[in-house]
């Protein structure tokens, strides 16, 4: 399914086509896009703005989306990955 979701919203480039608006589907992005995020690295504020340029020019929308469903985290303007899927 995530598979599925990801074909649909992604462009062969990588870059997002559209935001979701349907949660579900939302959450499979942000998964995706928690993955370019090291764990236990540090990003400042323009650091994860680049890293989502990449994938999408409403960087800021994602930023807080990432952060509202806790696959990132934030205090002091220093981000940090929370949450997603982790490959073992």
């Amino acid at each position: 399914m995530n598979e599925r979701v990801l074909a649909h919203f992604l462009a062969p480039d990588g870059r997002l086509r559209v935001i979701p608006t349907k949660h579900a589907k939302l959450l499979v992005v942000l998964d995706h896009l928690a993955q370019e995020f090291e764990p236990g690295k540090k990003y400042s504020e323009r650091d994860v703005n680049d890293v989502l340029n990449r994938f999408h020019p409403d960087h800021a929308a994602l930023r807080r989306y990432l952060v509202e469903n806790q696959f990132l985290a934030r205090e002091s303007g220093v981000y940090w990955r929370s949450g997603g899927s982790f490959d073992v």
